[in-house]
């Protein structure tokens, strides 16, 4: 690791100054007195929501239920404005939380971590970045997300089209105008779901590039008033911590009804009020056994599919809409402003390039089997390498050299999706193995970099430097993750799940499906055990969890 400038020595860095970046930040810093450096590739804080500003980005959590709890003040002051929080409004939320605790003045912008590799002389991670940055430190945690790697198909003409191009993960900050344009948008999963409405309304004429049909719940943004917010405010604790031991990190009452076990009338019943509430209601409040029972899924599946036929009035391009290939939820549950009554608009067209493949793209436009659609811009919505993409792009070493990426070659290994054995003080907040992406993130979060605090804080304690996760402990996590998996609807479909966008990408199931509330009583059990499946040790002897 060659450097010509001089190398800092610190307690902690982190990588990244999303959600994760900046509440590990503040424990680091303002709880544990630590030294520490932030990098963010950004010149600004927001992780996903600071890249991430296509037209109609929103979260598909609750905005009551996406944002911090450590600090009961700052919950009670953020005023959101509805029931869905768009990108605009988290990132102004993000960089009001920056601006509260003073957490830029260790956040060093506009670099990229480029290599992190472990002294086991010093028990130190030697760091380095694109700017010529040159640390060591004790720690290193990596908040660096779980969609933060953008994908785009390898499609032949893709650098020969003369027009604009744009992936929706690394949207213009100034926006894009699509007024009098063809467009062609290639990808129908959340990010195109979201943007399609918003442009459609806009461009002269939008072609939609469908592969795979999918499942989307409406949002019913409208439904939530300012009064509705303000009395979650007088129970802010104990909404919060309900969400703490639920399965996806929401609120929401747990039901024990079947779906097979009520009549057909009843369960149309519950779909029907579940459809109109809207949002994650209608997979977490209609019955338990959609999730884990094939036979209980084809009833809510074809309950949307009815639906989405309901709603696009031309019967042909209903049917290309309706998904047939997957079970509802094997892929992420997707929710949606709108999204099937833009089809019905007359500058819409859809393109199944499953049938009719994309051959590639020429200088005006793209060419399938069936045609060739002249365009103007082509939004590639196109998703990411997810959950181990961006790791992949650092080069990280640990004990003899070992690099991470290899290690991952066959599919990531972590325990408990906070550390991976041979990358000693290495932590990873909502790493691959954790439920991170299959719930509402901060609520993950937060209990990740509580738990990470916690453990650095016992190894201070006992005077001890070095923690690392044991083989044995991985091994059986990974198993336990996957075997789990097998037990849901989530092994039924090829998805960014289990890495099947990326050519090449082993097949593997990479969040954790069994919980936020079981996955939070597993760590616990590992803390109150002495860090069970870690090894803790000083310069010398070595401590067994």
């Amino acid at each position: 690791m060659a450097s010509s400038t001089a190398t800092r020595d610190l307690d902690a860095v982190v990588i990244g100054a999303g959600f994760a970046g900046l509440y590990m930040n503040y424990r680091l810093r303002e709880t544990l007195g630590m030294t520490t450096q932030v990098y963010e590739a950004g010149d600004g804080v927001g992780g996903t929501w600071y890249w991430n500003r296509y037209p109609g980005a929103r979260c598909d959590s609750e905005s009551y239920m996406y944002c911090f709890s450590f600090d009961e003040q700052l919950m009670q002051e953020w005023e959101w404005s509805g029931k869905y929080p768009e990108q605009p409004e988290i990132l102004r939320y993000l960089n009001h939380v920056a601006d509260r605790f003073d957490l830029r003045r260790n956040i060093q912008f506009n670099t990229r971590v480029t290599a992190a590799h472990f002294d086991e002389r010093g028990n130190r991670w030697e760091i380095e970045t694109d700017q010529g940055d040159r640390v060591t430190a004790k720690f290193l945690v990596t908040a660096i997300g779980c969609l933060s790697s953008g994908q785009i198909p390898d499609i032949p003409g893709r650098d020969a089209f003369r027009g604009e191009s744009y992936h929706t993960g690394a949207w213009p900050h100034d926006g894009v105008d699509f007024t009098g344009k063809r467009v062609g948008v290639i990808g129908t999963g959340s990010s195109g779901v979201q943007s399609i409405p918003v442009i459609a309304k806009q461009a002269q004429h939008l072609h939609v590039f469908q592969r795979t049909a999918q499942y989307t719940i409406p949002a019913r943004h409208g439904t939530v008033d300012k009064a509705f917010l303000d009395e979650v405010k007088k129970d802010y604790d104990a909404i919060y911590e309900k969400a703490r031991w639920s399965t996806g990190g929401l609120p929401y009452a747990p039901v024990e009804r079947s779906a097979l076990a009520v009549s057909d009338e009843e369960r149309l019943r519950v779909y029907e009020d579940a459809w109109q509430q809207g949002g994650f209601k209608f997979l977490f409040a209609s019955f338990f056994d959609i999730g884990i029972d094939r036979r209980a899924n084809d009833t809510a599946s074809e309950f949307i599919r009815s639906k989405i036929r309901e709603i696009v009035k031309d019967p042909e391009v209903a049917e290309k809409l309706v998904p047939v290939d997957h079970p509802f939820a094997s892929k992420r549950p997707l929710i949606d402003t709108n999204y099937f009554d833009t089809y019905n608009r007359d500058n819409v067209t859809l393109v199944d390039i499953r049938h009719a493949p994309i051959q590639e793209i020429t200088p005006t436009g793209i060419r399938t089997e069936d045609g060739h659609y002249e365009l103007d811009i082509i939004v590639f919505a196109t998703g990411f390498d997810a959950m181990t993409g961006t790791f992949n792009r650092i080069d990280i070493q640990g004990r003899d050299g070992a690099r991470l990426r290899d290690k991952w070659a066959g599919g990531p290994l972590t325990y408990l999706g906070l550390a991976s054995a041979g990358f000693p003080n290495l932590f990873m907040i909502t790493g691959p193995g954790s439920p991170s992406v299959l719930s509402n993130m901060p609520v993950s979060i937060e209990q990740h970099v509580e738990w990470v605090s916690g453990a650095i804080e016992h190894l201070r304690s006992q005077g001890l430097d070095v923690m690392e996760a044991e083989e044995r402990a991985e091994q059986e996590w990974v198993a336990h993750v996957n075997e789990v998996a097998e037990q849901t609807m989530f092994m039924l479909a090829d998805s960014w799940y289990l890495g099947a966008n990326i050519p090449g990408k082993p097949r593997v199931f990479m969040p954790y499906p069994g919980g936020v509330g079981a996955y939070r009583e597993k760590c616990n059990e590992v803390t109150e055990a002495g860090y069970e499946g870690f090894t803790l040790r000083g310069a010398e002897v070595p401590v067994t969890g």
